[in-house]
C-alpha cells in the first residue's frame, strides 16, 4: 500500500511491523468488548529517521526501488523458523469480516513519538498489506506408509486380511495419490465395493482445545473380491478445494484473493517447538474400507502429508528439512 502526506506533516516516525496474530472471532464483536484476536508474535523497523537500518538489497527490491523513486525505504523481515504458517478456516456463505485463522500483516504507519506503546495510531495512518508464509516439503521424501488390518467374521473360522500402501511419505496439493490395495479374502463373504476417503483434522490449540474433522475427499470404487479370493489394484485419488467449497470450517492455506489457495498444508513440528505458538495443526488421514456383504466392514487407516513442492529455482538448504516463503518489501514515504 502507499500513502502520500504533504510537506510539514507533523508526525516524526515512520515504523513498519510485521505482527503474526491468531483471530478466532469477529471483529464485529470487539464493540462489546471481547477481544478474538491475540498477537503471537511482532517485529518494528523504523524506516524514518534514518537510524542505521540498511538491509541488503535483494532484486526484489531494486525493481521496487526503480518504480518508486529515491524517497523509498526498503526493508526486509527474517520470520523465526518457529512461527506457524499461514492458515485460515472457510467462513460461511453468510459469515461477514475477515476469516478466522493465522495471518501475517505487513504494516506501516506514522507516530509521534519513538516507542510510545500507549500511543493511538489512526487508521487513516497505517498502510496494510497481508502476505502468506508457506512451508515447502523436503526434496528427499521418504518411503510411504503401510497399513493392515485382519478380520473374522461369524460363521467363518478364517480371516480377512486388508493392506493398504503408499508410495511416498509427502504428497503435493493437486497430485494424484495412488493408495496400493491388497486384499486377501479366506472367507465365503463378497467385497461388495472400496471406499476411500480423506480426512482433514484441525486442531485449534491456541484457546480452546477444539478438534475439527472434516472429510475432504470421499470416493467409492466398485472393484469387488469374491469369497476365497485375492485382490490386488493401485487406486488413484486427488483431495482438491474445488470439491470443498462450501464446507464451514475447512482449513486453507492462508488465502489472499478469491480463489487464491488450497487445502491447509499438514503441521510440520520441529522438535522443541511449542504447539501453542503455532496456533492451529492441520493434519490428514487416508482411511480405506471394505464394504463386505451382510455387513461387518473393516477400516485401516494411513496418515497423510499434504505440502507445496520447493520452488524451482531456489537454493536447496541441506540442513533444513523445510522451506519458508518470506516477503520483502518497499515503503515510498512521500
Amino acid at each position: 500500500g502507499r500513502k502520500q502526506y504533504g510537506k510539514g506533516f507533523s508526525f516524526n516516525i515512520v515504523w513498519i511491523q510485521l505482527c503474526c496474530a491468531f483471530r478466532y472471532g469477529s471483529e464485529d464483536l470487539d464493540v462489546i468488548g471481547l477481544t478474538f484476536r491475540k498477537d503471537i508474535w511482532t517485529h518494528h523497523i523504523q524506516l524514518h529517521p534514518d537510524c542505521g537500518y540498511k538491509p541488503a538489497l535483494t532484486e526484489m527490491h531494486e525493481t521496487l526501488l526503480k518504480k518508486s523513486g529515491d524517497q523509498s525505504y526498503v526493508f526486509t523481515f527474517n520470520i523465526p523458523t518457529n512461527m506457524p504458517c499461514s492458515v485460515t478456516l472457510q467462513p460461511g456463505l453468510e459469515d461477514k469480516g475477515k476469516p478466522c485463522g493465522v495471518d501475517f500483516e505487513v504494516k506501516a504507519y506514522l507516530a509521534r513519538a519513538a516507542e510510545d506503546p500507549d500511543e493511538k495510531i489512526d487508521k487513516k495512518d497505517t498502510c496494510r498489506l497481508i502476505i502468506r508464509k508457506v512451508q515447502f516439503a523436503p526434496d528427499n521424501t521418504g518411503s510411504g506408509q503401510k497399513a493392515e488390518i485382519c478380520k473374522t467374521f461369524m460363521m467363518s473360522d478364517k480371516p480377512v486380511l486388508l493392506e493398504a500402501f503408499l508410495d511416498k511419505d509427502i504428497y503435493y496439493h493437486g497430485e494424484p495419490i495412488p493408495v496400493k490395495v491388497k486384499v486377501k479374502n479366506e472367507t465365503s463373504k463378497v467385497v461388495k465395493k472400496i471406499r476411500i476417503s480423506i480426512d482433514q483434522t484441525t486442531d485449534v490449540i491456541l484457546y480452546s482445545a477444539d478438534k475439527y474433522t472434516k472429510t475432504v475427499l470421499s470416493e467409492e470404487f466398485s472393484e469387488t473380491v469374491e469369497g476365497n479370493a485375492t485382490f490386488e489394484k493401485t487406486l488413484a485419488i486427488t483431495p482438491l478445494l474445488a470439491n470443498n467449497k462450501e464446507k464451514r470450517g475447512l482449513a486453507l492455506d492462508g488465502k489472499l484473493k478469491e480463489g487464491d489457495t488450497n487445502l491447509a498444508s499438514s503441521t510440520i513440528l520441529q522438535p522443541g517447538m511449542d504447539k501453542e505458538v503455532l496456533g492451529i495443526l492441520v493434519s490428514y488421514k487416508i482411511k480405506v474400507n471394505l464394504l463386505m456383504s451382510g455387513g461387518g466392514d473393516m477400516t485401516v487407516e494411513l496418515p497423510l502429508t499434504l505440502m507445496h513442492p520447493r520452488p524451482i529455482g531456489t537454493a536447496d538448504e541441506q540442513t533444513t528439512p523445510y522451506y519458508y516463503y518470506c516477503c520483502c518489501c518497499c515503503c515510498s514515504c512521500t
